[in-house]
């Protein structure tokens, strides 16, 4: 059972998204917030698996309760995404730097957000269903300039392709068949980059990916 919290501040949109999810045997909503302080108390007393948090609310705002929560090593198995919509783009970037696992649009098609959901609660890929990957890839371009990172040194040739693969948005099983190995090869290579970046989810391995200039905006791009 995937356990959820809702962060927003209109109540109407908790009660949409709470309608989708009720209805999934997989998924249960264990609680809901309207600010971000909320959000974050909520993560410490329910342990949620996925929380679905507003970028804009008062006090505390998504961000910022998206950094406290990736910062707590007590929620390490609490996975953020990001609600956002187009005219909110700018924040997104930040969001995931931030340590959200994702984002979604908060228009974003019912199966999408089922989707998105189960994908951030195994921490497969970076959930990004109704953004595409180029817009991703330009957001890392409005950030500073690539600075080189010494946690790079440790991966092998083999680990930094998978990691620019990675960055591209590209699943285990994608990565698998792009480079020729076992689904649980690609797995297996994923762990060991996350682990000597020590990167707390792939989100994060891609944000490392653009600002230390290993993968450049539009690489890969659809």
């Amino acid at each position: 059972m995937i356990r959820i919290l809702l962060a927003d501040d209109q109540r109407l949109v908790r009660a949409g998204f709470r309608s989708i999810l009720a209805d999934e045997d997989d998924i249960e909503v264990v609680g809901e917030a309207a600010d971000g302080q909320a959000a974050v108390s909520a993560c410490h007393e329910l342990r949620p698996d996925v929380v679905l948090m507003d970028i804009r609310m008062p006090g505390m705002d998504g961000l910022e309760a998206s950094r406290a929560i990736a910062g707590d090593e007590r929620l390490a198995s609490v996975k953020v995404v990001i609600l956002t919509t187009f005219d909110l783009d700018d924040y997104v970037y930040g969001a995931l730097r931030a340590g959200a696992t994702g984002f979604l649009v908060k228009d974003t098609e019912p199966e999408e957000l089922l989707q998105a959901v189960r994908v951030a609660a195994r921490g497969d890929a970076l959930i990004s269903p109704s953004v595409t990957r180029r817009l991703i890839a330009e957001f890392a371009g409005r950030a500073k300039g690539p600075q080189p990172d010494p946690r790079l040194d440790a991966l092998t040739e083999r680990e930094r392709e998978v990691m620019q693969l990675v960055a591209a948005g590209l699943t285990n099983d994608e990565i698998a068949a792009r480079l020729v190995l076992a689904p649980s090869t690609a797995k297996t290579h994923v762990s060991r980059i996350m682990s000597k970046l020590g990167a707390r989810d792939r989100s994060q391995v891609v944000v490392l990916a653009y600002e230390s200039g290993l993968v450049s905006p539009g690489w890969l791009a659809d």
